[in-house]
């Protein structure tokens, strides 16, 4: 092998057409571009949809579960939280058995803005362009990747 095939060969790792994060990234970019109008209409970005996917499952959660189920800190928590407060989706008391610890919990108005959101899923599902199998394979590897 020459030095320049060498050189070129060394450096091919770098090229962007090898990375596995580069697609990954481009293709949440354009999952969220696609949610950014169907959220509008809730008045919910996507990252408060997620916190109200799980309060419509759980109802209530300690903050710290809540970051951890949706992979995220509570210095980005806590401003999300707040809005989300001020919007009367949720409601942040302390535990009476340890104040350190702080609930969300869902409240009527939260519950209610379910129903509106139910067509949401169906609607970003139809514009992937993947078949079942293709999906479930997809959802698995991504989960593999994130519990690594």
């Amino acid at each position: 092998m020459s030095d320049i095939e060498n050189q070129y060969s060394k450096y091919d790792c770098l090229l962007l057409k090898n990375q596995l994060c580069f697609p990954l990234y481009a293709a949440s970019r354009e999952i969220l571009r696609k949610y950014t109008p169907l959220l509008k209409e809730l008045d919910l970005t996507y990252t408060q949809y997620i916190v109200m996917m799980v309060l419509w499952e759980e109802k209530e959660l300690k903050v710290t579960e809540l970051g951890s189920r949706l992979f995220l800190d509570t210095g980005t928590l806590s401003p999300l939280l707040k809005s989300m407060e001020k919007k009367n989706l949720l409601r942040r008391t302390r535990s009476k058995s340890d104040e350190r610890i702080v609930m969300v919990a869902i409240t009527e108005e939260g519950q209610a803005l379910r129903e509106k959101a139910c067509t949401v899923p169906q609607q970003i599902g139809g514009c992937v362009n993947l078949n079942q199998e293709e999906a479930e394979t997809l959802y698995k590897l991504l989960y593999k990747i994130l519990n690594c």
